[in-house]
């Protein structure tokens, strides 16, 4: 057997174990990524972010808001002792980040949180137009030295 065929029978049963396991060992060395769900209000214009955070602590939470990217992180920490043996092993633990991506602007200073019953909830208050192109003055055409008018781009309210 050449050498090329002995590494390329590693390679093939690498592959194979990766699909017969991949899921299980990435998930441990990745820590979790909690459920979420994203969902736009209009009255007010707001965006709500659910997440689903069982047995997290909401002190240790960390929230964080960049551009259009709404930011999770934390830990579930394991609750039982080192002395007890599993049968069975469900529930993800350990540290998590996860990077929502939003699809709207939304004023981050203006975000409000409630933690309750594991879940988590964020209402973003959503960027107006006119939040983010305040209206200009413009002088008015052929009137020399006249008031200010204000302008606002088309099909605006």
């Amino acid at each position: 057997m050449s050498e090329r065929d002995l590494f390329a029978n590693f390679e093939r049963m690498r592959r194979e174990m990766d699909q017969l396991f991949g899921d299980v060992f990435a998930r441990r060395r990745t820590g979790f990524l909690p459920a979420v769900d994203v969902a736009y209000a209009l009255d007010p214009p707001r965006a709500i972010v659910t997440a689903e955070l069982a047995g997290i602590d909401p002190a240790e939470l960390e929230i964080e808001i960049e551009g259009r990217k709404l930011l999770l992180s934390g830990c579930r920490h394991s609750s039982g002792s080192e002395s007890e043996v599993y049968q069975q092993v469900e529930i993800e633990r350990g540290h998590f980040r996860r990077v929502i991506e939003l699809g709207a602007e939304v004023r981050g200073q203006e975000a409000k949180a409630v933690y309750e019953d594991g879940m988590l909830r964020i209402e973003l208050p959503l960027v107006r137009e006119m939040d983010t192109h305040p209206p200009r003055p413009v002088r008015r055409p052929g009137v020399g030295g006249g008031d200010p008018v204000s302008f606002t781009k088309s099909g605006d309210s």
